[in-house]
């Protein structure tokens, strides 16, 4: 494949634009070469500023879950922005899909919405002090909950330790309250909690990590995290910024069964355009101005066009009894055709799926926290990643990322990807 616009495009962004990307996985840092610049998308795949097309399966990290440019979102973003594009006002388009997600969700009784993940999460840590009284909070290696101070802490030097900074510009005292904790290690939590009495306020979550691939909880984990919060007085907050209306209707508390107090969601209910949320019990959100005495706001909170992409997206996804069985179907297929393939050629490897995430670890024991993921062989995924764009599939440019699957995907699709992975692994 031809790049030639896609490097002069990168070389043109770096002199205006810190490392000439927006966010910093875009780079290809992590697996080196010149990122391609998008022009253009459409159902499971995206087309490059050189012409080349990609079966996508980052999906812009995720929202897509019905494809790119889906129809009934880009009709009602259209017909939104006619009537304007912002008002700084309340809409009657920001209450029909508050009441529909609250439909959609169990256990909240209200949701906020705000401009992002990271917006989300930060505020939900606020809410959770502001309710408790308490300052400190628990937080998983490996789990990304956006750039706020509080969540880029890694780890100290034991179990019970406070965290420290793991970027410039964060503080020791902020970094003092926040506490790392291992990614489906109860014991490792129970520990931090009797460390730390009555001073907790409440324990941050990826249900299903996605940010050092796709890491499922053990069984009995999230009940435990239940419990122990029960136990302790702490607020436990579940970030669904990935997995919410991605894995069922009412997200991972549905598929778990396991009630969080405080839930964020982005990508897929904004439909592709900036939206985060979050949302709990009455009595948790009615702590928040104006109501309460927890101050959080935003100007472009609610954009009408935002709303619109999200309502409808919401609308589909309520409306197709069968969405998460087809998804899961499609995950589930590719991830035996990608195990046949790598298992024949001998390639030490391990591949975790719930339901339309999925990522490949080039390592052969399980992959069940930071440490395990970190143990992959990022060589072979460099190289596997070039091969797999070479061919035409674009995979997220990290090991430390999931893969989202779209319904937009045929099994077509899915062969051609399995087959590129066999072509990889002939090369290797």
């Amino acid at each position: 494949m031809l790049y030639k616009r896609s490097s002069a495009l990168f070389k043109d962004a770096q002199e205006v634009i810190p490392g000439g990307v927006n966010s910093p996985v875009r780079a290809f840092k992590g697996v080196g070469g010149t990122p391609i610049f998008a022009k253009s998308a459409k159902g499971a795949y995206v087309y490059d500023e050189d012409g080349n097309r990609y079966i996508d399966y980052i999906n812009s990290w995720g929202p897509m879950l019905l494809g790119h440019a889906f129809k009934p979102v880009v009709e009602a973003v259209k017909a939104k922005a006619e009537s304007g594009t912002s008002f700084g006002m309340p809409t009657a388009i920001e209450t029909e899909i508050a009441e529909l997600a609250v439909s959609m969700v169990p256990n909240i009784d209200k949701i906020r919405f705000v401009n992002s993940g990271t917006e989300a999460c930060m505020s939900a840590i606020r809410l959770a002090r502001g309710f408790t009284g308490k300052e400190k909070i628990i937080k998983f290696s490996g789990c990304y909950h956006g750039h706020s101070d509080a969540f880029l802490i890694a780890a100290g030097s034991g179990g019970a330790t406070f965290g420290t900074p793991n970027s410039p510009g964060v503080t020791q005292g902020t970094a003092k309250d926040t506490l790392l904790a291992d990614y489906n290690n109860l014991q490792n939590v129970e520990a931090l909690i009797t460390a730390n009495p009555n001073e907790i306020a409440a324990i941050i979550i990826e249900p299903v990590a996605g940010n050092m691939g796709c890491i499922p909880p053990k069984y009995g984990f999230l009940e435990g995290l239940r419990t122990l919060c029960n136990s302790n007085g702490i607020l436990l907050i579940f970030d669904e910024v990935m997995t919410g209306f991605r894995l069922a209707k009412g997200a991972a508390q549905e598929l778990y069964n396991v009630d969080a107090d405080i839930v964020c969601y982005g990508k897929v209910i904004g439909g592709g355009l900036p939206v985060g949320a979050f949302a709990a019990r009455n009595e948790i959100m009615n702590f928040l101005a104006p109501v309460g005495p927890v101050y959080q706001a935003g100007t472009l909170s609610g954009n009408p066009l935002a709303m619109a992409a999200g309502l409808a997206m919401l609308k589909a996804i309520n409306s197709d009894d069968s969405l998460f069985k087809r998804l899961e179907d499609k995950t589930l297929y590719l991830h035996k055709g990608m195990t046949q393939v790598l298992t024949e050629f001998n390639i030490d490897h391990t591949v975790n799926r719930v339901g339309s995430m999925i990522s490949v670890h080039f390592h052969k024991d399980p992959v069940y926290d930071f440490e395990t993921a970190v143990n992959g062989n990022n060589e072979t995924f460099k190289a596997f990643f070039h091969s797999m764009l070479k061919q035409g599939i674009y995979i997220a440019p990290s090991s430390f990322e999931t893969w989202f699957i779209t319904d937009a995907l045929s099994y077509e699709d899915l062969d051609e990807t399995i087959n590129a992975v066999r072509n990889f692994a002939k090369e290797l």
